[in-house]
């Protein structure tokens, strides 16, 4: 007998089976934007909180038993997997994430580390174990890590930035040193995946947040490929979404990471239209998306027209997660998330019984 997140509103979306009614969660959904979470950021640095599993769970839960979300998503941080390879991190105040030995130059490489195990991220499996142990059962829970180019851009430039100068120096002066980066980030990912889904996971989401920086001939020349050796290394039957923000022009190109694979999500952003993005991406994909996060910044009223829009634009077809084009800012106010899930719930019920 299949366990009941097998057969949840979400799990099936993402195999592109009907459902009752379209499934959303929100990315960032435990953040800066929740009291719950500030009070607990008051006693703990970021990176610290990042390695409590305890309150990692408790984070993510209440986050979903206020906004009564259709999954979980593993509350951490992309880039804790650097520590372990060899890169020195901190999250600064005021700062965001501060790498101080970035690899700038080929010889750098000789410094990182083989991620062969999870014996210096075991606080991340563990995190998994006892979100997915406060769940309800029929809530799957999502892993997640850094697309190999994301990791390498913040393991190069060593930090946020406008340009990306650093990444792209390095990705064209010296291809080698390159696809030795993002190969053994590929590998890391694969190693830090293969935890989670092994401690719990459903499914899994791999960000992709700073490809949205190249052009296509670059996207798929430097970023692709090690994209498309992480997700063949995931197990099949584990759905696995994929999600990169700021180029639409990659569309035609994404079903290329896949590799065919039956359950993979790709995630859109706002920046185009869903239904222009899923007639790109083709008929018999899943999506994932795509609301402008800036518009839960706005009346209620307006979140609820915009998100009938969206579902407009989605057709009731099969296959149709509803998220945001990117993470719940900071400044929204919780209350307007709250009304965006009922509005999802609410609106694609009503649609689907017509």
């Amino acid at each position: 007998m299949l366990p009941p997140w097998q057969n949840s509103l979400t799990m099936r979306a993402a195999r592109r089976e009907p459902v009752e009614r379209t499934p959303i969660w929100l990315m960032r959904q435990a953040g800066r934007y929740m009291a719950e979470y500030r009070a607990i950021r008051r006693e703990t640095t970021f990176l610290e909180l990042c390695k409590n599993p305890r309150l990692c769970a408790e984070i993510m839960l209440t986050a979903v038993e206020r906004l009564r979300v259709d999954a979980a998503i593993l509350f951490s941080d992309l880039l804790v997997i650097l520590e372990p390879l060899g890169l020195e991190l901190e999250f600064a105040a005021g700062e965001g994430p501060v790498i101080h030995n970035p690899v700038r130059r080929a010889e750098d490489l000789s410094r990182l580390r083989e991620l062969e195990n999870m014996d210096r991220l075991a606080f991340v499996p563990e995190a998994v174990r006892q979100t997915r142990a406060g769940l309800r059962d029929d809530l799957p829970l999502i892993g997640f890590a850094g697309a190999p180019f994301t990791l390498a851009a913040y393991a190069v430039e060593g930090g946020s930035s406008r340009d990306y100068r650093f990444t792209k120096s390095l990705m064209y002066a010296d291809r080698g040193a390159w696809n030795a980066l993002t190969d053994r980030l590929a590998r890391a990912a694969t190693v830090y995946l293969n935890a989670q889904i092994a401690a719990g996971a459903q499914m899994v989401q791999i960000f992709d947040s700073w490809a949205g920086c190249l052009g296509v001939e670059d996207f798929c020349e430097f970023a692709l490929p090690a994209t498309r050796r992480l997700v063949a290394a995931l197990p099949a039957e584990t759905p696995v979404i994929y999600f990169s923000t700021g180029n639409p022009a990659f569309l035609p190109h994404l079903r290329e990471i896949g590799g065919g694979r039956k359950n993979m999500v790709f995630g859109v952003d706002w920046r185009i239209p869903l239904d222009d993005a899923w007639r790109i991406l083709g008929e018999d994909a899943a999506v994932q998306g795509n609301l402008d996060p800036a518009v839960l910044l706005g009346a209620p009223d307006d979140i609820r027209r915009r998100a009938a829009a969206v579902l407009r634009q989605a057709g009731g077809r099969p296959g149709h997660i509803f998220n945001l084009g990117h993470g719940v800012l900071p400044q929204t106010p919780v209350e307007n998330a709250v009304a965006l899930v009922e509005a999802v719930r609410e609106t694609s019920a009503r649609r689907m019984d017509a």
